[in-house]
């Protein structure tokens, strides 16, 4: 960035001025200031800059053609991990000033902060990590301007030292120079640290610990290679690391982790020129995946797994992808270099919980998983697991948000009446905070089952709030009356409002693509209570935010056991069979004469049309799946199996007494029980089913309503397959079709769709 600058010739004099300007957006924790201050060197001017309630402000003084170009190289060469906006330009009179500087921070009347996210290694950091002859040569936690840590380690705003954790470390003489030197680029670098007066790595293994960056490091690498499982501390939290190409180690971790199928993430280490060459010996990565595994942010990006991979088999049992990751933090780099090879790089937790920070904490719950602990003590404000993407119809979309990608800040297409909270969904929960025509996005929580869960949950609702400074003022949540969520809204003390969870699907794909137009959306996932008491999953809703009709949806079945299904599948397949007069040889076995009485009386089997459940019953009629270990497992082996496209089964369409549309899922059951097909045709029969019944839908709905939008909203469109035909189909038919982009479809959407329907029920009225 530096040299780009430099190579700016420097305009004539002209007569002097001086000029203001307010830049917004992302400025701080990204060397902003210290940009500025070496620019206007550069341009020979006087005056200063500095933050001002979470803008930067610059006053420059000097000829009328200088301040011009200035205000141009301002905008066009900002550093790279900058999102930064031109809010006021103006005229302004001099001041007594001689030289140009960077004055302290000031809080500002009104805040507008933005929160920078935590940053992966740059170049320039991991070359000088890599040199000899380097002060930081293979110190774990180096980092410049443009790198390292920052949502994790605020802890107030403005991003100043004093208001990071790492406050406690004091500079020693070198990195005070570093730090004072405009010419640096580690000036104003808030996390800066050297192995002088910075973090210190800790080995611990009951009984034993190791003090010290290199014989601690090399502890860890001894453990990893005699095929032990090691907690690893990160930038927002722990990973629990193993050798990913050996059986019983990978075995071993799921036994102790009580993981017995869902996929494991892979950390790989950076090789070859683009950094993916030991990737490419494990996945067949198209441009998109390569460019998602490149990007900045560092995500987990699923990819194709390849034949001869040499990973264990238990990475990803029953499914064609791996969920892989390059090193993003000297401690990973130096891990994954120094080991070289793969290494299991799954989240430092109790299964279904938040990951853990602290280090007590870490071994106290991971003492029956972990054989060895590598610890640091720069402390985490607030836990950040990993984001993982995944390419969707030509697009690298979030299934999770996480570390570097949260908060993640959006606008409202309607400004919201007061600073309002919502609190999401029961699963992978997020929280939002919403004021005026801003929003932000929390990380990924999780699930509120536990009380970890729950405890993380409250902490984060009320640290978005303490950092961007505003008091929320309300609270606004999902209508099912049980979740923990719900009843923390209801005992908040601030007035509370209940957003149904399929409005809220439909609001975030609407909040993200705002119109005047009508969207029609297809709200399509597991389970969700809906406006009629009954659970749905299958719906399609015409209108907008504030003003949703439900115009198409499916055939209702009941779930014999109730929530029992989610880890049951073959009780929904049982179910289907007895609801169609199938018979499925496995119901013999599986379902009882008790469980027949119950379902025939009502007794707890609840109704349905959540396509989700359908998924379920698919894999389950197909013997892959009839009980499942981790959310959407179900699914997902079922998306593994489809290998060519097939065609469709028809699936009749009828209008019901009120005027829904609805999809009779019939002969799927019948299908999915033809023996005379292989499994994977009729696994992919299923896929192109539901999408040619979305698709008729949509055509049935625009013969009414004239609607030529249609969304998609709801876990279920994760899989790539379904949505890819789904777009297909409906792009050949005319339909502007809408898939999120910046949120995951999944129900880490819902407290922002929360957000944007209460904002939109503000302006009704």
């Amino acid at each position: 960035m530096n040299a780009l600058i430099l190579r700016q010739p420097v305009p004539a004099a002209s007569p002097l001025a001086a000029q203001r300007w307010r830049i917004g957006g992302r400025v701080q924790g990204v060397g902003f200031r210290p940009f500025v201050y070496r620019l206007a060197h550069l341009f020979e001017l006087t005056g200063w800059v500095r933050n001002n309630g979470g803008d930067v402000e610059i006053h420059a003084q000097g000829p009328v053609d200088r301040l011009q170009a200035f205000g141009e190289a301002v905008l066009a060469r900002v550093p790279p991990a900058a999102r930064a906006r031109l809010l006021e330009t103006r005229p302004t009179r001099a001041e007594s000033v001689e030289e140009f500087r960077i004055l302290a921070s000031e809080v500002g009347a009104q805040p507008h902060i933005h929160v920078p996210p935590d940053l992966f290694t740059c170049d320039e950091c991991l070359a000088e990590l890599h040199d000899p002859t380097a002060r930081r040569y293979r110190y774990p936690f180096i980092n410049c301007t443009q790198c390292g840590p920052r949502y994790t380690l605020i802890r107030a705003l403005p991003y100043d030292r004093k208001n990071t954790t790492l406050e406690r470390f004091t500079l020693c003489h070198d990195c005070a120079t570093e730090y004072a030197d405009p010419l640096d680029r580690r000036f104003h670098a808030q996390p800066l640290a050297c192995a002088a007066c910075g973090p210190v790595l800790t080995w611990y293994q009951p009984g034993h610990a190791i003090c010290g960056n290199t014989p601690a490091l090399a502890a860890a690498l001894a453990a990893l290679r005699d095929g032990q499982i090691i907690a690893v501390r990160g930038i927002g939290g722990y990973h629990l690391l193993c050798d990913a190409s050996n059986e019983n180690v990978v075995g071993s971790l799921r036994a102790r982790k009580g993981r017995p199928a869902k996929p494991l993430a892979v950390m790989v280490p950076w090789r070859g020129v683009d950094g993916l060459d030991y990737a490419r010996t494990l996945a067949q990565l198209s441009p998109l995946q390569a460019a998602a595994l490149r990007d900045s942010v560092r995500s987990i990006v699923l990819t194709p797994r390849c034949a001869n991979a040499a990973l264990a088999a238990a990475i990803a049992p029953g499914l064609r992808e791996l969920a892989l990751m390059l090193p993003y933090s000297p401690l990973h780099h130096l891990l994954l270099e120094d080991f070289g090879a793969a290494l299991v790089a799954t989240s430092g937790n109790l299964s279904g919980e938040p990951v853990l920070t602290e280090p007590e904490e870490a071994q106290a719950r991971l003492v029956e998983v972990a054989d060895g602990f590598l610890h640091h003590d720069r402390p985490i404000t607030r836990p950040a697991d990993d984001p993982v993407v995944r390419v969707v119809a030509g697009v690298a979309r979030p299934i999770r948000l996480g570390r570097g990608t949260s908060p993640l800040e959006l606008d409202l297409p309607v400004p919201i009446r007061v600073p309002t909270l919502a609190v999401g969904a029961y699963m992978k929960n997020t929280v939002a905070l919403a004021w005026r025509s801003r929003a932000v996005v929390s990380a990924h929580i999780g699930d509120l089952a536990s009380p970890r869960g729950r405890a993380v949950f409250s902490q984060v609702a009320h640290d978005l709030q303490q950092l961007y400074g505003v008091r929320a003022e309300r609270v606004v949540h999902d209508a099912h009356p049980r979740f923990p969520n719900t009843r923390w809204a209801r005992e908040s003390g601030l007035p509370s409002q209940a957003i149904w969870h399929h409005d809220a699907h439909a609001a975030a794909v609407a909040g993200e693509y705002p119109s005047e137009a009508p969207l029609l959306c297809f709200t399509w996932d597991g389970l969700g209570l809906g406006v009629d008491g009954t659970l749905w999953g299958g719906e399609a809703l015409l209108g907008r935010p504030g003003a949703w009709t439900r115009v198409a949806s499916f055939r209702p079945f009941r779930l014999p056991g109730g929530e029992r299904v989610a880890r049951e599948p073959w009780r929904t397949a049982l179910a289907l069979c007895w609801e169609c007069g199938e018979t499925w040889p496995e119901s013999a076995r599986l379902g009882g004469p008790l469980l027949r009485r119950a379902f025939d009386g009502g007794i707890n089997a609840p109704s349905t049309t959540a396509v989700g459940r359908l998924f379920d019953a698919a894999a389950a009629l197909l013997g892959v799946c009839l009980q499942t270990s981790y959310e959407g497992e179900a699914p997902m082996r079922l998306e593994a199996l489809c290998e060519d496209a097939a065609p469709p089964l028809a699936l009749p369409l009828a209008r019901d007494a009120a005027g829904v549309w609805r999809s009779d899922w019939a002969p799927l059951v019948s299908g999915m029980l033809d023996a005379k097909c292989s499994v994977a045709e009729r696994a992919a029969v299923f896929h192109s089913s539901l999408a040619q019944a979305l698709c008729e839908q949509a055509l049935a709905v625009r013969e009414d309503s004239g609607v030529t939008r249609v969304g998609l909203g709801g876990g279920v469109f994760q899989n790539r397959i379904l949505s890819e035909e789904v777009k297909a189909r409906l792009t050949t038919a005319g339909f502007e079709v809408l898939i999120p982009k910046r949120l995951p479809v999944n129900d880490a959407a819902i407290s922002y769709g929360q957000l944007i329907e209460a904002a939109a029920l503000d302006a009704l009225g």
